[in-house]
């Protein structure tokens, strides 16, 4: 009888059990009680186990690995001790890995699947740079959804960006990733870049084409001294808070779920240990609800940077600075447990991160459904889709920047011309890609041969001229350069010679930018150069493409080239794009996110710098802030770029001189389309605070809007200034607006303006 008894007892509570397990799976509850119903089921090692995040490497729905560090992984995932997965793409692969998270461990836990994607999946987008030349934000938009679409229809529910770090560094490779120099139009993009992630609110999440995003890198990454990769941040208080932060909290405003923090040190701490960034700003001052994520093995090279002794402290540190997840060090799952046990760490600090990855799992859907993102029909239907394609492509043609435009030389004839095409660039299928496109295949682009192939009205002739690179291009390796073979030089010149026109294709091939890709010069690489000036002899009548990463020095070709395309690398639709723009069918309306220097010794060089003491040569002497051998201008500035057409700028006003504080400030320029074509511009609003209790710069971005306007129509833009305009951040990060002179500059780009100023009471 009593042992009766005892096995209806057992029974009853194994039934209990299975009903508290299930219970956060009821839709009706509120999200956090689910959460608080689901942790209180956990292990302390199950909750660091949603702390830790593994790479995946072998193929899922093969045999289970044996040996090594797979095999560990792969028993951890039966354990449930991992809480994400990364590079694990395709339905197949995530259904699988899936299927063992909910289905052989004994919670029942998903996984999260995250993957880098930064300007696309399969169909790629422009870089992120390239993007940014738009200025057009809903066009932005768009490729971060078809991005998105792609993506989710492969399993894939988070994307580590977007990437939203200010950087004036055109050395550092990873400027590709980003939107450039300036804070205002930075934040403007990672807003939107976020809500095509991501949706509208943070419901959209829960629907099967929108995928989690990620702000990174958090923070000041773009400020690593030299340009060099992952090197030391030394900045000052008044721009972290002025150019740092902002497109950071911008992310946090849009709604951005997670946060990836930074490589670097800051103030001598690095990023990941770091809890003024992550814990006092981020989700103290910021309040942001979502978690934060480390950059590869982030902690474990805090033992490198001398912040941490060993793998134990590091977790420690890493831990209490706010860092929620750990992405591939395997030292969260290693030691932390340990360090609550012990009394080193507190239970609350992972219980807290615990709580913020899973809240962003149930609003994702994954409780509610683990395969939401497993459907082969979708995936089938998505990738690829010509939707898709379209969407990429008229991203491709408003990423172009037109900087010069002799003798109109452009548009293109569309027949009766013979057209000499040179460069290696010209006709490569895997270089437009860019960096960063790890799920894309090689040879998919379409190169600028195939589409100005698409023009049947003129000769084309196409010539390689020379190789760019020499041996295997890989994302993971370092390029090998062509500086000594010129054979195909004299083939070159000889279609060059006959033709009327010359489209020479040059630039950085696509894995020359990107994650270790600093440079120490900003030349054309390999003997680009020399076969630019070579041609130049034999046929002046040049249009020089442009294919790269990063801002470019180009004294030579900006003194003699009478045309010059800015073309980036445009990915999928590239040539078709290029062709487009240089044929006319699409009026070019892109204007620079980035300073380009006139020699490498200027960077980092940025339009919004603070003035010397000694700004100008005003006693007709040596001594004032200049270089004795070169301009200290930009070749190309912040915002410049031309069209096929002209504009005109006049009665810039006013609403009247003087102003309240709070008080809006109202502006009106009247901009005409001056030429034959009809056209695009980017009217951009600048301001300066003449006089602060913290020296302002010279300009400052504060408004900017994409205009579209028929030849010989004329429009008035109207911009409004507020307190979020006007103001700035102390060195505390307090926020101040301070009565006095503000000038007002409106124009085509950073130097090209009109002004007009008034007083703030």
């Amino acid at each position: 009888m009593k042992k009766t008894t005892i096995s209806i007892l057992t029974l009853f509570a194994i039934t209990t059990m299975n009903a508290q397990n299930k219970s956060h799976l009821d839709k009706t509850k509120p999200t956090e009680e689910r959460i608080d119903l689901l942790m209180k089921q956990m292990t302390l090692e199950e909750k660091v186990g949603q702390m830790n995040q593994y790479n995946g490497f072998w193929e899922v729905t093969g045999p289970a690995p044996k040996g090594g560090t797979a095999e560990l992984k792969y028993e951890h995932l039966r354990k449930g001790l991992v809480g994400s997965m990364l590079t694990v793409r395709g339905v197949d692969q995530v259904r699988a890995v899936q299927k063992i998270a909910v289905e052989q461990t004994r919670l029942g836990i998903p996984l999260i699947i995250g993957f880098d994607v930064i300007h696309g999946y399969k169909t790629l987008s422009p870089i992120p740079l390239a993007e940014a030349a738009s200025w057009d934000l809903a066009a932005i938009k768009k490729s971060a959804q078809v991005a998105a679409s792609e993506a989710s229809a492969s399993g894939i529910n988070w994307t580590f960006g977007p990437m939203v770090d200010i950087s004036r560094e055109a050395r550092w490779g990873r400027v590709m990733e980003g939107a450039g120099e300036d804070p205002f139009l930075g934040s403007k993009i990672a807003e939107a870049r976020v809500k095509g992630f991501q949706g509208e609110t943070i419901k959209d999440l829960a629907k099967v084409n929108t995928i989690a995003a990620c702000a990174k890198h958090f923070a000041a990454y773009g400020f690593s001294e030299s340009g060099k990769e992952y090197n030391t941040v030394d900045i000052g208080n008044a721009t972290l808070y002025n150019t740092v932060l902002p497109p950071f909290k911008a992310a946090k405003d849009a709604g951005v779920r997670t946060f990836m923090n930074s490589f670097n040190i800051l103030n001598g701490i690095p990023a990941t240990g770091n809890k003024f960034l992550q814990r006092d700003i981020l989700k103290g001052k910021w309040n942001f609800d979502g978690f934060v994520i480390t950059d590869w093995a982030s902690i474990k090279e805090m033992i490198n940077h001398g912040f941490a002794a060993d793998g134990k402290e590091a977790s420690q540190r890493a831990v209490e600075a706010g860092a929620d997840m750990d992405m591939e060090s395997h030292l969260y799952v290693a030691e932390l447990a340990n360090l609550v046990k012990e009394g080193k760490v507190d239970v609350k600090l992972v219980d807290d991160a615990v709580r913020r990855i899973l809240r962003v799992k149930f609003e994702l859907g994954l409780f509610d459904n683990p395969f939401l993102y497993c459907d082969e029909k979708r995936e089938k239907e998505t990738v690829g889709s010509k939707a898709n394609n379209d969407a990429v492509l008229d991203m491709a043609k408003k990423s172009i920047v037109l900087l010069k435009n002799e003798k109109n030389l452009l548009p293109l004839k569309k027949s009766g011309q013979k057209i000499a095409l040179i460069g290696a660039l010209a006709n490569d299928k895997t270089s437009p890609l860019g960096s960063w496109r790890i799920a894309s295949d090689d040879n998919t682009a379409i190169s600028v041969l195939e589409g100005m192939q698409q023009y049947k009205g003129n000769q084309l002739t196409y010539e390689k001229g020379a190789d760019l690179t020499v041996g295997a291009t890989t994302f993971t390796a370092e390029l090998v350069f062509n500086t000594t073979d010129k054979s195909g030089f004299e083939a070159a010149k000889k279609v060059a010679s006959a033709a009327d026109v010359v489209v020479m294709v040059l630039g950085e091939h696509g894995f020359q930018s990107g994650e270790g890709r600093s440079r120490t010069s900003l030349d054309l690489p390999g003997v680009q150069q020399e076969l630019l000036e070579e041609i130049y002899k034999v046929n002046p009548n040049i249009v020089l493409v442009l294919n790269n990463g990063r801002p470019l020095v180009l004294p030579w070709a900006a003194e003699n080239i009478p045309a010059i395309v800015e073309a980036w690398q445009l990915g999928t639709q590239s040539g078709n794009a290029v062709a487009q723009v240089l044929y006319g069918d699409y009026n070019p309306s892109g204007k620079l996110p980035m300073s380009f220097p006139r020699n490498v010794g200027q960077c980092p060089i940025y339009y919004n710098f603070h003035n010397t003491g000694r700004p100008t040569n005003s006693d007709k002497n040596v001594f004032w802030s200049h270089y004795t051998d070169v301009e200290k201008t930009p070749q190309f500035p912040f915002g410049f770029g031309l069209s096929y057409t002209t504009f005109e700028y006049k009665n810039l006003k006013l609403d009247k001189l003087t102003y309240a504080k709070a008080e809006k400030v109202n502006v009106s320029v009247e901009l005409t389309n001056t030429g034959i074509f009809d056209g695009k511009e980017v009217v951009q609003l600048y301001i300066r605070d003449v006089s602060a209790s913290l020296s302002r710069p010279v300009k400052e971005l504060k408004g900017f809007e994409l205009v579209e306007l028929k030849k010989g129509e004329t429009k008035t833009i109207r911009f409004t200034l507020t307190e979020n305009e006007l103001g700035f951040f102390d060195n505390d990060g307090n926020y101040l607006v301070e009565p006095g002179t503000f000038k007002v500059f409106v124009g085509t780009n950073s130097d090209e303006v009109k002004e007009t100023e008034f007083v703030l009471k």
